[in-house]
């Protein structure tokens, strides 16, 4: 059963961000919701909470405690007006996506992992712009650590950092809830495929993720990143896979080219 526990600071800080503001004083009426999934970071999470507490150009924060065992929720304690979703025992990612998006209340979604390193509110906001300014539909992080082969194609397609317009998953809670444990991104990026919508490629050239390895031990990690590729292909087959890429690039808006 999942517990929400709002703060009473949260309703003042919302009244204040319509419309919200860019740190060079641009006015954007988008709401967006940035949506955290959480499992057992206490010692990683306050890179990222620090990066968006009190973001100007953030509707509201939704952190996804998913059954952390560790001191995940005391360091959210920290900041009063992030509002926690919390749940045991642990579901998974794709499970906590689904409980974040049936919370949030903006018109657009703001994914991020809580396991960033090297993140900054100007980050956020580059990463928040070009969907808010409605110059593109959907931006797509491209972090210092991606994987080789993204970078050198431009597009990091299991990305965890991404805004996407709410409406584009509003429908999907029940289908999200019957995905694997990493199945989330496959599952928005074939939405984004289908509706064929627009996608920022935003380059995060000091951000990496912390991977999996670092956190639980060599062989433990080993086992979690082929556990996390299994489950993509439990969404889509390595042909599908392949197949859904060259569909998102084909989907990138690229800047004008400077004269």
């Amino acid at each position: 059963m999942t517990i929400e526990m709002d703060h009473s600071r949260r309703a003042s800080a919302l009244a204040r961000k319509a419309p919200v503001r860019t740190r060079t004083g641009q006015a954007i009426q988008a709401k967006i919701s940035c949506i955290v999934c959480a499992y057992n970071e206490a010692d990683r999470i306050q890179h990222i909470l620090d990066a968006v507490y009190r973001h100007p150009m953030l509707y509201e924060i939704i952190v996804v405690n998913d059954g952390s065992t560790d001191d995940t929720a005391a360091m959210l304690a920290n900041y009063p007006e992030i509002r926690v979703l919390s749940y045991s025992p642990n579901r998974g990612k794709t499970y906590a996506m689904e409980q974040g998006v049936a919370a949030a209340g903006g018109d657009y979604l703001m994914f991020l992992d809580a396991d960033l390193a090297g993140v900054t509110p100007a980050d956020v906001e580059a990463l928040a712009r070009p969907v808010a300014s409605g110059w593109t539909d959907v931006s797509i992080s491209l972090r210092a650590n991606s994987l080789l082969v993204y970078r050198m194609l431009g597009l990091d397609f299991v990305s965890g950092e991404r805004v996407i317009p709410a409406w584009l998953v509003a429908d999907a809670l029940t289908a999200m809830r019957k995905l694997p444990r990493w199945g989330g991104e496959a599952f928005i990026n074939d939405r984004i495929c289908r509706e064929k919508l627009s996608i920022a490629v935003v380059k995060w050239p000091a951000v990496y993720n912390i991977r999996k390895h670092h956190k639980v031990g060599f062989w433990r990690g080993v086992l979690a990143e082929l556990a996390m590729v299994g489950d993509a292909f439990r969404v889509l087959s390595p042909a599908g896979s392949v197949i859904q890429n060259l569909k998102l690039l084909r989907l990138i808006k690229r800047p004008p080219a400077r004269r």
